[in-house]
């Protein structure tokens, strides 16, 4: 059972400003404030934490305000997709310091985009003057299935020799920091929720781009379920699909007629210079009837499937992101529409459903956070600062 009150857990508190003096720290965990003190003190010696001003005097000498230290170290972050990628070095909030759009291409395999990650993330480094013994932890989206806890790709169907890579063991050895990798979809997931305010306890992320994902955050946290493979929505079977072959070698995919890459494969059919989900997009912009149909169509059919999932998970908030969503009110008009006709009413009473606030920085924020709440985690830190003590001992 762990003890109330460690180093770990105060910085937490001061982190949340649940508490920010020693009286406040010795009321919030009911410990001596002899004990209080020696832990503060280690926490300022580690740069965690520092002092910051003087609380109100309530008679006497004024109480020093402790904060958070976010320059105490940094995170480097990257989300990778099929064809682009973005990359950023945070501070310890997960406020950008330098950031960069990158091309590239994912099927390209392991050695040659990780080889490109890494000198990003030195050129990165450079930026911020920040050298690579500043690396607190490292955040990874990859476009495909992630083992999470191995840290590696698990037959991605878009990522050509990636399957079983130590994409984890590989960044944590070269920038010496522990590293997280996750799939695209959850790290939005994870972005959207760090940022929305109120933070929901349910979120439901839906990704409409080339094919179709989501994210799950219930109770507050990440549901990646056994193996890393919850939220696969692209791959529900619907009537709508039947006899539709998928890219993952079903037939009836709800990603192979509502998918970024179905609906310019549809639009193409008829004529239109339509190679991707933007081409897309670009036209429904540009008020062609025909592309705003098939997007409002493919909403309805997505929408039937969140509608499910609704029913069963109850979620606050829906959040809709990816290249199609940039299509806006065309989309998620035919996703409300289903939604809130298929779904119980009780389940839809305070549904909002909504596109990202984040849109294509979703991701590096999901990436930061991930990678942050692990440095942070409590345990982390206790370990880490009893490490510390028994290396200069």
């Amino acid at each position: 059972m762990r003890s109330v009150g460690t180093p770990g857990e105060i910085l937490g508190l001061i982190r949340r400003g649940e508490a920010t003096t020693r009286n406040a720290v010795a009321g919030a965990t009911g410990l001596a404030r002899s004990t209080v003190a020696g832990r503060i003190d280690r926490l300022i010696a580690d740069g965690l934490i520092s002092e910051d001003g003087d609380a109100p005097s309530t008679g006497g000498r004024p109480p020093a305000l402790l904060a958070f230290n976010r320059h105490a170290g940094v995170v480097l972050v990257a989300d990778l997709g099929a064809t682009h990628g973005r990359l950023a070095v945070t501070d310890l909030a997960g406020e950008p310091m330098a950031e960069v759009a990158v091309d590239l291409d994912i099927a390209a395999g392991p050695e040659a985009v990780l080889h490109r990650v890494e000198a990003e993330f030195d050129a990165l480094l450079d930026t911020t003057n920040r050298g690579g013994d500043a690396v607190s932890a490292i955040g990874i989206g990859v476009p495909g299935p992630v083992e999470f806890a191995a840290g590696r790709a698990v037959n991605p169907p878009i990522m050509p020799g990636w399957h079983g890579y130590p994409i984890r063991d590989r960044l944590s050895a070269r920038f010496g920091a522990p590293c997280l990798v996750d799939n695209d979809v959850n790290i939005m997931a994870l972005g959207e929720h760090w940022v929305a305010a109120p933070r929901p306890d349910n979120l439901l992320f839906v990704k409409v781009g080339t094919g179709i994902g989501s994210g799950l955050i219930l109770d507050g946290c990440l549901h990646r379920g056994a193996q890393g493979a919850a939220g696969d929505i692209g791959h529900v079977q619907i009537a709508a699909a039947e006899g539709v072959l998928c890219r993952c070698g079903n037939e009836g995919c709800l990603e192979a007629v509502a998918g970024g890459r179905a609906l310019a494969d549809q639009l193409a059919g008829r004529g239109a210079a339509t190679a991707t989900s933007r081409d897309v997009v670009r036209l429904a912009a540009a008020g062609d009837h025909i592309a705003v149909s098939a997007i409002r169509e493919a909403g309805r059919r997505i929408g039937r499937v969140l509608a499910s999932m609704v029913n069963i998970l109850n979620p606050e908030s829906i959040v809709v992101g990816g290249d199609v969503a940039e299509a806006g009110e065309h989309l998620l008009a035919g996703i409300r529409e289903a939604v809130y006709r298929r779904s119980t009413a009780l389940a839809t009473a305070h549904l909002r459903v909504t596109t990202s606030t984040l849109g294509d920085r979703a991701g590096i924020t999901g990436a930061a956070a991930m990678a942050i709440e692990h440095v942070l985690d409590p345990i982390v830190v206790d370990a880490s600062l009893l490490a510390a003590k028994g290396a200069t001992a």
